[in-house]
């Protein structure tokens, strides 16, 4: 019996209990086995892919040939010199009151900044393709990048200088209270801007 009972006792030793039972995928639903691997995050920039200047997005290519401000001349439209372009959309949509010289004044100065604009733009296309294609023939030198990135340098600086020339230009033919009225039109009014007189233009 003492044998039996040893048996018994040694059998019941050996059977699994449930909670020992690994199904599939066990350990990784509770959190023991290794996670799976991320997928790699897929770059944002393989639409550019598609265009025909890898080192532009498609927005930026159409923005610097249609001479657009792509944002250039910031320092000199939030700081009480209002933009052209900006000017006289106010005035077409009656926000914001021009005597006809004015408007006569602010149209040259934007038709003018918008050819030097597009002609500066069209050249940044091409030279960032050539960059570009360089890199993708595996062609280029340390001196010539050089030479290709302080040209492309020199363009734009060009192009920031045309848009921002156009916003000193226009704040020359506003008075103080059409400048005023532009900037709570485009809604800087309450903030403090350098150099304000009388009033805070932003």
């Amino acid at each position: 019996m003492r044998a039996m009972r040893t048996i018994l006792v040694l059998a019941l030793l050996l059977v699994p209990t449930a909670s020992a039972i690994a199904q599939p995928g066990h350990d990784h639903m509770h959190g023991h086995g290794p996670a799976p691997a991320a997928p790699a995050p897929v770059s944002a920039y393989r639409e550019q892919l598609a265009t025909g200047a890898r080192g532009l997005s498609a927005q930026e290519v159409d923005d610097l040939l249609a001479g657009r401000g792509m944002g250039l001349a910031r320092a000199a439209e939030l700081n009480g010199y209002p933009g052209p372009r900006h000017v006289l959309d106010a005035a077409r949509d009656k926000q914001l009151v021009l005597t006809e010289d004015q408007t006569a004044a602010v149209q040259r100065i934007f038709e003018g900044m918008e050819q030097d604009a597009q002609k500066l733009g069209a050249n940044v296309v091409a030279e960032e393709k050539a960059l570009e294609a360089a890199f993708r023939a595996g062609t280029i030198t340390e001196a010539d990048l050089t030479a290709r990135v302080k040209r492309l340098a020199t363009i734009q600086g060009y192009l920031r200088e045309v848009h921002l020339r156009a916003h000193l230009a226009t704040r020359a033919v506003l008075s103080e209270v059409q400048i005023a009225r532009y900037n709570e039109i485009r809604g800087y009014a309450g903030a403090s801007a350098p150099g304000a007189t009388g009033t805070h233009r932003h």
